[in-house]
């Protein structure tokens, strides 16, 4: 028997980092987390800073990290948008721990170069991006 999929494409200002079919996809959205897979109701939704995770038709888990975003979702494909997506193992971890640190800095100290609330923003974005090396970090080590 087939294994039903969806077709998804996960594009950056950069670049297309994935464009293919998978079994199922999870993600962060406005109204919290969310689970797509194939054939499911039309739906367009902002997404929060946090983790895509998606099942690819060949059963490998691949893990994503995007900065916010759109995703249209269509029953035969899906579409995510964001200024900002990186794969998980491109993350830098000492690059994020630096940028939480920093956050968490200018969250206590008011720092004049940036507000509370752009250091609120960054801190959230640094340990979305931090969760997601957890994962990955977890995955390897089964």
């Amino acid at each position: 028997m087939a294994v039903s999929t969806v077709h998804l494409d996960v594009v950056s200002a950069e670049e297309r980092l994935f464009s293919g079919d998978v079994r199922s996809i999870q993600v962060t959205a406005i109204e919290g987390e969310m689970g797509i897979l194939p054939k499911h109701t039309p739906l367009l939704t902002a997404l929060q800073p946090g983790m895509i995770r998606l099942v690819t038709a060949a059963g490998e888990e691949e893990l994503f990290y995007v900065a916010g975003g759109i995703m249209e979702v269509q029953p035969d494909v899906v579409t995510i948008l964001s200024d900002t997506a990186v794969r998980g193992g491109d993350l830098d971890e000492a690059a994020i721990e630096k940028s939480i640190q920093e956050a968490r800095d200018a969250i206590q100290h008011s720092a004049p170069d940036m507000s509370y609330a752009e250091a609120a923003a960054e801190l959230a974005r640094a340990v979305a991006q931090l969760r997601v090396l957890q994962q990955l970090k977890k995955r390897k080590g089964k």
